[in-house]
C-alpha cells in the first residue's frame, strides 16, 4: 500500500483486538500491542500482501526503572516494496522472558544477543543467547539506566601476572577533584600568580 493511512486502516482492521495503539509520526507508523501477540502481528507485518513488512532493520530497548514495566521493547521493520517504515513496540517486566524472532528474521539473533547483553532481557527459544559485545564474565548490563557510569571493574594487562585482569574500578584522586569556575575566568593558581603580579607592579 503506497498510502500510510490506508495501510494503517488495513493493519488495524484485519489485526483487531491485537493492536493497543497505532499513530502515524514522523511520515512513519507506531504500532503498540501486547507481548503476546508479537509472532502474530510480526508474522502478519511480513507476509500480507498489502503491508510487505519484509526487513527487520534493528531491535532495541527503551529503559523505565522507576516504572512496573521496566523496559520498553522497540522493533523496527522496513518495506523495501512499498518504501515504508513501520515501529513496533510493547512493554515488559524486567524478568519477563519474551519471544524471539529468529524464526520469522534470522537477522534478529545477533540484535537479540545485544539487547540481552546491554539490557538483560531473556528471549525464548532463541538458537544462542549469550553476550555478544562486553566480555564472558562481565557484570551486570551496560545500558541499564541503574547501571554505574565507571562500571563495577576495569581490565588491564599486567605485567607480573602475562595476561588481562580484572580488579574493582580505581580513580586516580586528581581525576575527582574538577575546578567548576568559568573557563573564561582560569583556575586558582593561575589567578593567584596574576593577582600577586599585579600587586607588585
Amino acid at each position: 500500500m503506497q498510502n500510510l493511512l490506508d495501510l494503517e486502516k488495513k493493519i488495524n482492521s484485519e489485526l483487531t483486538t491485537k493492536i493497543k495503539n497505532s499513530e502515524i509520526k514522523h511520515n512513519q507508523i507506531y504500532i503498540e500491542i501486547d507481548k503476546d501477540n508479537l509472532i502474530d502481528v510480526t508474522l502478519f507485518l511480513k507476509s500480507n500482501k498489502d503491508t510487505k513488512f519484509r526487513q527487520l532493520i534493528d531491535i532495541t530497548v527503551v529503559d523505565y526503572p522507576e516504572e512496573i514495566q521496566r523496559f520498553k521493547i522497540v522493533y523496527l521493520f522496513l518495506s523495501h516494496e512499498f518504501n515504508q517504515r513501520l515501529i513496533l513496540s510493547y512493554y515488559v517486566n524486567e524478568n519477563e522472558v519474551i519471544e524471539s524472532l529468529t524464526s520469522i528474521f534470522p537477522a534478529a539473533n545477533w540484535m537479540e544477543r545485544e539487547v540481552f547483553d546491554m539490557y538483560g532481557v531473556n528471549f525464548k527459544d532463541h538458537p544462542d543467547l549469550r553476550r555478544i559485545l562486553t566480555d564472558y564474565g562481565f557484570e551486570g548490563h551496560p545500558l541499564r539506566k541503574d547501571f554505574p557510569l565507571t562500571g563495577h571493574s576495569e581490565v588491564r594487562y599486567s605485567e607480573d601476572k602475562k595476561k588481562v585482569v580484572n580488579e574493582p574500578v580505581k580513580l586516580e584522586q586528581n581525576y575527582r577533584n574538577f575546578d567548576y569556575e568559568s573557563p573564561w575566568d582560569g583556575t586558582k593558581y593561575i589567578k593567584t600568580q596574576t593577582d600577586n603580579n599585579d600587586k607588585k607592579n
